[in-house]
């Protein structure tokens, strides 16, 4: 198959008009035009999610298969080809059942789901003062030993980990998940930024949701934001549903980051997809008003925004349209490893793409070339 006069999406994070050919579900072929001009036709690369809960009332951590299928199809039908579920604080048991879940969809890869590329194991090791909507019960050090028995369980899936580094043992830990491949992320902390500095100079590459679950940027303390900007090997996630961040901010995230260091997220929980109402969080209720959802005591605990939706609300902000989809494709898949296969449109890269026409407006969406 073949899109014609098209303005597609390229590697180079420039948009460029001509003819992009499928074949065997890969990009065969790139032919550039002389452009036309106004930008009707896009083709954009699926988008990457690499921290998400669920969708659809339904929840990574507590609803098995046969939910996670659902999620997925509901996150191909609307732009996300590709992903890592984030698991929730609950018990090391509940982890198990959902990684093995995880798995399955991998191996068994059913028609119209999004690719799953890996897991995103957030919690239990987190700060219980900046915990968030993760449930308390759970919270625990950091244990390099059932981080070991759950990529067991996940078969090598597990991609991202998360950890508050002031917490014991903390250290050694991230000392030892990255020894191991796994990408160590600064979540739900209360650290400073001499503790988040070493936690990066022991080898953590990323921080979770920057700005949420975590002290803000001041300028006497700095905290993990103004580390994580003195340290340009490290990657940080934006929630892009711009109710977490502020619109100012999310400008001035782009100005110290740069669209190269940022992974747009959603942290889209069971409620994305959904009107309203209450659902189950972890084992905590959740109440969903407004496009936020909270807990009991008023915590917002997460996003009902597709990727599409984050992208879209990015440009809105005043972030060029090129420099918000490098955040949603190129960038998330470089840090799950899997940015041969997806990310780019690019000779050889699976046909995972999205047609949209000049208003950012989803018209079709593409699995390894076939359409949805």
């Amino acid at each position: 198959m073949e899109f014609q006069n098209v303005h597609y999406y390229g590697e180079d994070f420039r948009f460029h008009f001509g003819d992009v050919a499928v074949e065997k579900g890969r990009i065969a072929a790139l032919r550039e035009k002389p452009d036309c001009g106004e930008r009707k036709r896009l083709l954009l690369p699926g988008f990457v999610d690499l921290h998400l809960h669920g969708n659809s009332g339904l929840d990574f951590s507590d609803d098995g298969y046969e939910g996670l299928c659902t999620m997925a199809r509901f996150l191909a039908a609307h732009g996300t080809t590709s992903f890592s579920p984030a698991s929730m604080t609950v018990s090391e048991a509940a982890l198990n059942r959902a990684y093995r879940a995880a798995v399955r969809l991998r191996d068994e890869a059913p028609a119209g789901a999004a690719h799953i590329v890996g897991i995103t194991m957030e919690g239990p090791f987190f700060s219980m003062a900046k915990r968030g909507a993760q449930n308390p019960d759970f919270l625990q050090p950091p244990s390099i030993g059932m981080l070991r028995r759950l990529q067991a369980a996940a078969d090598g899936m597990i991609r991202i980990t998360c950890v508050a580094p002031e917490l014991p043992g903390a250290e050694d830990f991230i000392r030892e998940a990255a020894a191991a491949g796994v990408v160590v992320s600064v979540a739900h902390t209360e650290a400073d930024y001499e503790t988040a500095s070493r936690a990066f100079e022991l080898g953590a590459r990323h921080v979770t949701h920057l700005c949420n679950g975590m002290p803000p940027l001041l300028h006497r303390a700095p905290g993990v934001i103004g580390a994580a900007a003195d340290h340009p090997e490290v990657m940080v996630e934006l929630i892009g549903d711009g109710l977490h961040v502020h619109p100012a901010m999310v400008r001035a995230i782009f100005r110290i980051f740069g669209p190269e260091r940022i992974c747009l997220i959603t942290d889209a929980l069971a409620f994305c997809g959904m009107e309203g109402g209450e659902f189950c969080l972890g084992g905590q209720r959740v109440t969903l008003s407004g496009g936020l959802a909270r807990l009991a005591d008023g915590t917002i605990a997460g996003s009902t925004a597709t990727m599409l939706d984050c992208v879209r609300r990015l440009a809105g902000m005043g972030i060029p349209l090129e420099e918000a989809l490098r955040t949603a494709s190129f960038n998330p898949a470089r840090i799950l490893g899997v940015l041969e296969d997806v990310g780019a449109i690019a000779v050889g890269r699976r046909a995972d793409l999205l047609l949209c026409d000049g208003e950012m407006n989803l018209e079709r969406v593409y699995l390894s070339g076939e359409a949805l």
